[in-house]
């Protein structure tokens, strides 16, 4: 089983910035994927971005295109969420996905408060 531990988040006002990581036991394989889930509530749980390592591809929610990008230091087993120009609809518990390959469907960490005040 994957060990995940998250941190960052918190609060932030609307056209801020927020950084979340995840440090994960995936970055020893060649084919996995990284990355954030978020679920708001009322709403369902939506993939927000997603790195694979096999082709290095990023997907992301359209929601969250050109405001949230992904990183990682492979030194220190750790991918970073960075959250530009926050909304108010941003404001949800986000998870941290990890996976074979992908981040759907693998196994999440435990879940951060991001709250972002207009």
């Amino acid at each position: 089983e994957v060990r995940i531990v998250e941190s960052g988040g918190g609060l932030a006002q609307a056209g801020g910035s927020l950084r979340l990581s995840c440090t994960a036991s995936i970055f020893s394989f060649d084919d996995y994927g990284i990355g954030w889930f978020r679920q708001a509530p009322g709403k369902e749980r939506e993939e927000v971005i997603c790195f694979r390592r096999r082709d290095g591809t990023i997907t992301s929610a359209d929601s969250v295109k050109g405001r949230f990008t992904i990183t990682s230091d492979n030194t220190k087993n750790t991918a970073y969420l960075q959250m530009h120009s926050l909304k108010p609809e941003d404001t949800a518990v986000y998870f941290c996905a990890v996976g074979i390959g992908r981040c759907a469907g693998g196994s999440l960490g435990q879940g951060i408060q991001v709250t972002v005040s207009s």
